[in-house]
């Protein structure tokens, strides 16, 4: 094949690869295992860039161990149950959960997944994710479901999960209870209005940005301090349009600077609200439902923001506004749909984690955290934690919450271990405390209560072959508070242990500096990248990105790959063109310039590997690419031409040597970055003479930790440059002869090479002098 078509080569590897099982676990292997607790990306449709981006570089590390260690363990898995889902199963079937019974919409859910998950995981494979994809689970299969049933009835019984009406965060738009991880803050416009109040006849203003809240008022705080609302405390105001009366209270969360110093109590506007009436045992007034519409007077049924504008203009036309200005401040909306997040009482599961957050920072200091800094973000949230970790749902499509609840004596009804898993709904259960019916629990856990064990997952299908701790944890920086940290916590609480030795992080893709968008037209499929440059430079793309940093997409580095690729492909076959009749034999002595060429490779496989192992792989990726194309194809190759050409015996030899062995490490350290370029030139060339049946498997390169090139091939290649230039500004040929002057120091250190520095110079003689060039 004289060009590189690198649509055929991959079709025709991932077929190779599929076919000798290149990347299947051997679960006979006696030897360390490296294990991976891969991130199951949620099934929707094709992958996007931040997949292609972040599995990359997992992979690549995936890679080089597997030549390191000789066997991993790197299964499949795939996200796909609870809110992701449903979004995704009702936006392409045009229909709402809640518009269905549950059973109909967990059909269309399978229904969907099944029909939509082979292409999402053939992206993957596209991609060139070392995967063994035979090893596969989903977290809404039933093995999954059994185990996250198995872990909510354990922590259960340990009294490590609680149930409680409670004001939680909730999403009117999809309608369930959200953890506190699962907020991002959004900034939006508003209207903050000051409000008159009224007490004994005197006025009384509150600055608010959410009038719709005043029929849910049941509290006023003024500052114990503040001198202008002495006199209003313990005495009662009336709201304004709905006519009732709430008692004013002297409290120090009221700020004095702060608006006009007055703070409006509702049930429920904020987790502040929340706390209020709990130190007050103030009782609720909630006017707002699950679906984020209003129950209360002639505002029943309005949405908020409907209601909230209808509110203002009968507060405008009552004479009840004092001013009004427009103001932007940042807002908790849920992350999985941009809605702004309420606060309603709903009977709700917990898991206990406030009670330990000095346990969460020690398990994260056992860690390693790569890069180092990440792991400050994880102790601040740690640190920042204000509730219990709610694990329920009140969805649909997820695992069941294993639980019946008597309806006489209360009891908490679970299932045996040999009943698992099981739906609630599906099954009828008799109290064995009084023998009466029992209520099933009809809520799903939480997907990060089934993602947060992962690692108990896979180890399910590890042939008994590891245990936890697991190797890595590779993941992106925006779930170090869900994933990580639940994972983390789960680990805890069943086996007292980290889930992993390390954890690498990843950044985030973005156009311009902003994150990509489809909605915003700033999204960049993986799929068209791949038709158009192929797998190889899109992984080299990739890998530039500095660990744990974002990294703005760029084409032209997409293009620079593709010109690695060509490079590579276009020096193998000049390498394989001069290896003819050589049959891998040592030389008995080597010519100097291929001993100081070779130290210098062992110092690239040092620094390489070294930047591997600390998970470094956009510092390999920038030293081997320097290395093969100044080094090695821009000076190396043309050095050796004249002996590969004109000499015999050990001169030649010692550069067919220095070729082939040079070519193949420089191939396998850049295999991980590189899969598919480096694998068909490894069996293009190579494979008749090595052992190992793909390069992928073959032995990472060894190196001599005391044999470090003490800068003479530098200082020959600096010389050669210089020669270069000189051509290059006399607007000479690249073969015209010429007199080269060394001054006695270089001449005397570059003896040993130079017959080589004159061939590749073309210099007939080397005369002693200050530097230059004479042209014959």
């Amino acid at each position: 094949m004289e060009v590189y078509d690198f649509k055929q080569v991959e079709e025709k590897l991932k077929r190779f690869w599929e076919k000798e099982g290149i990347y299947k676990f051997n679960s006979e292997s006696k030897g360390k295992i490296y294990s991976i607790d891969m991130p199951p990306p949620t099934v929707s449709g094709e992958i996007h860039m931040g997949h292609a981006f972040s599995y990359t570089h997992q992979d690549i590390i995936v890679r080089f161990h597997r030549m390191v260690n000789g066997t991993v363990f790197y299964p499949f898995g795939t996200d796909d149950n609870g809110l992701p889902t449903e979004r995704y199963v009702e936006k392409i079937n045009h229909i709402r959960s809640k518009s269905v019974s549950r059973a109909e919409f967990i059909e269309l859910c399978l229904k969907t997944l099944k029909e939509i998950t082979p292409e999402f995981i053939q992206g993957y494979k596209d991609l060139g994710i070392s995967a063994d994809f035979d090893v596969y689970y989903s977290t809404i299969d039933k093995p999954t479901q059994k185990i996250s049933q198995k872990s909510f009835i354990e922590l259960y019984k340990k009294n490590h999960i609680y149930k409680k009406e409670f004001p939680t965060l909730w999403c009117p738009d999809c309608q369930t209870t959200i953890a506190q991880a699962e907020l991002e803050d959004k900034e939006l416009d508003s209207v903050f209005s000051t409000i008159k109040f009224s007490c004994d006849r005197k006025d009384i203003f509150i600055a608010t940005t959410r009038p719709e809240l005043l029929g849910a008022c049941v509290a006023v705080f003024v500052n114990p301090e503040d001198k202008r609302y002495k006199d209003f405390v313990g005495k009662k105001a009336v709201i304004p349009l709905f006519d009732f009366k709430v008692p004013i209270i002297a409290d120090k969360t009221a700020e004095i600077d702060k608006g006009t110093g007055v703070m409006m109590i509702c049930s429920y506007g904020d987790k502040y609200d929340v706390d209020a009436i709990n130190r007050h045992d103030i009782k609720p007034r909630v006017i707002l439902n699950k679906d984020g519409t209003l129950n209360i007077g002639e505002y029943k049924g309005m949405r908020i923001k409907e209601a909230r504008k209808k509110i203002l203009e009968e507060l405008k036309k009552n004479d009840f506004v004092k001013e009004q200005k427009q103001i932007s401040h940042v807002v908790n909306v849920h992350d999985k749909c941009g809605t702004e997040i309420e606060f309603i009482p709903t009977e709700q599961w917990f898991i206990k984690i406030l009670d330990k957050k000095k346990i969460w920072i020690e398990q994260g200091k056992k860690i390693n955290w790569h890069p180092e800094f990440m792991y400050k973000r994880y102790e601040n949230w740690v640190n920042g934690l204000e509730w219990d970790w709610s694990i329920s749902r009140e969805r649909h499509f997820g695992v069941p919450i294993p639980v019946w609840h008597c309806v006489k004596c209360k009891e908490v009804v679970l299932p045996k271990e040999s009943e698992l898993p099981v739906d609630p709904l599906q099954i009828k259960k008799i109290c064995p405390k009084c023998g009466k019916e029992t209520i099933p629990e009809n809520k799903v856990l939480d997907t990060w209560a089934t993602s947060s064990l992962t690692p108990q997952i896979i180890l399910n299908l590890s042939y008994g072959k590891m245990s936890i701790p697991l190797s890595l944890r590779p993941q992106a920086h925006d779930i170090i508070r869900t994933w990580a940290f639940y994972t983390i916590v789960k680990s805890y609480l069943h086996e007292k242990k980290i889930p992993w030795n390390d954890i690498m992080v990843s950044g985030y893709v973005t156009v311009g500096g902003v994150g990509m968008s489809k909605s915003k037209g700033t999204g960049i499929s993986p799929k068209k990248i791949l038709e158009e440059y192929g797998a190889d430079a899109l992984r080299f793309w990739a890998a530039g990105s500095k660990l744990g940093a974002d990294m703005d997409y760029q084409e032209k580095d997409i293009v620079t790959g593709k010109k690695f690729v060509t490079k590579l492909w276009n020096a193998s076959k000049f390498v394989f063109m001069n290896l003819g009749g050589y049959n891998c034999e040592k030389p008995k002595k080597f010519v100097e310039t291929d001993t100081l060429f070779l130290k210098k490779l062992n110092d690239l496989v040092k620094s390489v590997t070294e930047a591997f192992q600390n998970y470094e792989y956009s510092k390999a990726k920038l030293e081997i690419e320097d290395f093969f194309w100044r080094v090695f194809c821009d000076n190396y190759l043309e050095i050796v031409k004249y002996r590969i050409y004109n000499e015999k015996g050990d001169k030649k030899i010692s550069a067919q040597y220095s070729l082939y062995n040079s070519l193949l490490t420089i191939l396998k350290l850049i295999a991980p970055i590189m899969p598919f370029i480096t694998e068909e030139i490894y069996q293009e060339h190579f494979k008749k003479s090595e052992k190992a049946k793909s390069i992928h498997i073959s032995e990472w390169p060894s190196y001599e930790k005391s044999s470090k090139e003490e800068g003479l091939f530098d200082f020959m290649i600096d010389i050669i440059s210089k020669v270069r230039q000189e051509k290059s500004r006399e607007q000479k040929s690249v073969k015209s002869e010429i007199i080269l002057y060394l001054d006695k120091p270089a001449e005397s250190k570059l003896a040993k090479v130079l017959d080589d520095l004159k061939s590749v110079t073309n210099a007939k003689e080397v005369r002693t002098g200050k530097f230059g060039v004479d042209f014959v």
